[in-house]
């Protein structure tokens, strides 16, 4: 005799209901407990709503260089701006391209907005190029580099060493009634420091100014003798348009100096990393640099090359955006790392350390406009969104209560799971990842609503349709998962790949609205399946739904049910009269 066949039991545990809650009851506790614990009780704003600034920079065309604005370069310096900024530790900045050569910076108010605001736009382009000539101001600053190959700063020698320069100042290369011999021979001269170079930097052969001087260098001497470094549109103007390639002539960033720099031997990009850090010897703040393995080779070379040369043609100028930030004297051959040591703040240190690090923009570029944005217009906006979403959340209250009656009250408990899920969540991903709440982002969390009633009203459907078949409550309950579960998955699946295409395809607040509607349509699964339907089964036991209260949305009379089904067993006629 065969064995009867056993019937198939509920899948995926749902015969255990009590698992799924406390699995989720565990996470809610879990990431409402990490929220008070991290200290990000409330979710990031972004600016529409916290207020701050915004910043249009308009990309100037290079010369010699025509196609330099293109897609790529704009690209790889919204990157760049953007670790710039965050670097900082500014919360939630915003930066994205408009247009062929616009790019919009948005910085949240907060404790760095004004430091990111003074390195947003800057070109960052460091070099390190031999010093020609110098000739001094009110003061020449000079520093003194000192490096390591295994990548510490190597204090330098005292200042009693006759080859030390540190805590000196710079000779003036020429005076002002010599500066145009001066520049007329570290002009025609290679561009290569040699041996022979005369102390004042200024080589022999060419001293004379009865000297033939060709119509670049000539012109080069001009500028050079009409270069004011008192102003600041004076010092913009130095070395513009000037290649790495190039014999070019800069002012130092205090204004108190101006040189005549040769060709560039060392670029920011052989930089590989650098930090501000504070020399406790000296008391003061410095930038060290490491360098890459090629660029370390470089940088030995010129500083063997310039350590042989007298002042002022054994420093090597600091120039970054064209301005000369230190210009250090060359006592022995370095490699491996330098540091750039000044009159820094701890601010400015901390700030070039951060330019440097996160590398230069491939373009130029001009703020702009400025504009500062208030949290008022966002404020108000907020508030009647939520005034909106209050309203919208009452309305399918109403008809929840309305419809399904006391089926309204698992609704709502579904509603209020996910609606702390989503709120931790977001709090937690401020800092975690950035995220910042904004007013499309409210939107997106509005619209979900909507969706997380609907999952609820395709299986409360499913089970009212069970019902109508004339099905107790408990097997209807059961029956009616699966194919509430494959509409719910589907109609999930669809939202949460439309809002996964215009994450990507889009920028800026709309990728909020985008990133909103996708977290919360992964919520409506998690609750669906982990609270929803186990909490659905544990009411199918009690009396007053199972036993089809006229108040709980499942009366059979209500719903039209049929006549339970009653199954007849056939007996078949004898046809032997002996068997009748």
């Amino acid at each position: 005799m065969a064995a009867p066949k056993k019937g198939r039991g509920p899948s995926g545990g749902q015969g255990r209901p009590g698992r799924a809650l406390a699995l989720i009851l565990i996470a809610m506790v879990a990431l409402t407990g990490g929220m008070f614990l991290s200290g990000h009780t409330t979710p990031r704003l972004g600016i529409d709503l916290a207020g701050g600034t915004s910043i249009t920079l308009k990309a100037k065309s290079q010369p010699g260089k025509p196609d330099a604005i293109n897609p790529t370069n704009m690209d790889t310096a919204v990157s760049i701006i953007e670790r710039r900024v965050n670097g900082l530790g500014v919360s939630e900045a915003e930066v994205q391209t408009q247009g062929r050569d616009n790019i919009i910076v948005n910085i949240p108010k907060g404790t760095n907005s004004k430091q990111a605001r003074e390195q947003v736009g800057t070109t960052a382009q460091l070099y390190f190029r031999p010093v020609l000539t110098v000739t001094a101001g009110q003061a020449t600053p000079t520093d003194t580099a000192s490096s390591s190959a295994s990548g510490s700063a190597k204090p330098s020698a005292s200042p009693s060493d006759k080859e030390t320069a540190s805590g000196s100042k710079a000779t003036p290369s020429a005076s002002a009634t010599t500066q145009g011999r001066a520049v007329t021979g570290a002009l025609t001269k290679d561009t290569s420091p040699s041996p022979s170079a005369s102390t004042s930097g200024t080589p022999k052969a060419s001293a004379s100014p009865s000297a033939s001087v060709d119509p670049a260098t000539a012109e080069l001497q001009k500028r050079f003798a009409a270069l004011d470094c008192s102003t600041k549109a004076g010092r913009a103007k130095a070395g513009a348009n000037a290649k790495p390639t190039d014999t070019t002539i800069a002012c130092s960033s205090e204004g108190d100096a101006k040189y005549v720099l040769g060709p560039a031997e060392v670029s920011g990009t052989d930089v590989d990393s650098a930090k501000a850090t504070i020399d406790q010897q000296r008391g003061m703040w410095i930038v060290q640099m490491d360098f890459t393995d090629k660029g370390s080779k470089k940088f030995q070379q010129i500083t063997s090359k310039l350590s042989q040369q007298q002042s002022p043609m054994n420093q090597f100028a600091i120039a970054l955006d064209g301005e000369v930030v230190s210009a250090p004297q060359v006592n022995e051959t370095l490699s491996g790392s330098a540091e750039i040591s000044g009159s820094f703040t701890q601010q400015s240190a901390q700030d070039l350390a951060n330019v440097l690090s996160y590398g230069a923009l491939p373009l130029s570029f001009d703020e702009d406009t400025v504009t500062t944005v208030t949290a008022a217009l966002g404020g108000e906006q907020l508030q009647a969104g939520l005034i909106a979403g209050a309203i919208g959340l009452v309305l399918v209250v109403i008809y929840l209560v309305a419809y399904y009656r006391g089926l309204a009250f698992i609704a709502l408990l579904s509603l209020l799971v996910s609606g702390i899920l989503t709120y931790t969540l977001m709090s937690l991903l401020g800092p975690a990842i950035g995220f910042a709440l904004n007013l499309p982002a409210v939107c997106g969390a509005i619209v979900a609503i909507g969706i997380t009633a609907d999952s609820f009203i395709v299986y409360f459907e499913r089970i009212r349709d069970e019902i109508r078949d004339g099905r107790t409550l408990r097997p209807a309950v059961e029956r009616a998962w699966p194919r509430a579960r494959r509409t719910i998955l589907v109609s999930d699946f669809v939202s949460f790949l439309a809002a996964a295409v215009l994450f990507i395809v889009t920028v800026g607040k709309v990728q909020g609205f985008a990133f909103t509607l996708g977290l919360t349509t992964l919520l409506d699964v998690v609750v669906v399946f982990l609270f929803t339907k186990p909490v659905m089964t544990l009411m199918a036991r009690t009396k007053f739904f199972s036993g089809g209260h006229p108040w709980s949305g499942l009366d059979p009379k209500r719903l039209g049910a049929k006549p339970p089904l009653r199954r007849t067993r056939r007996v078949n006629a004898p046809t032997d009269p002996k068997e009748a």
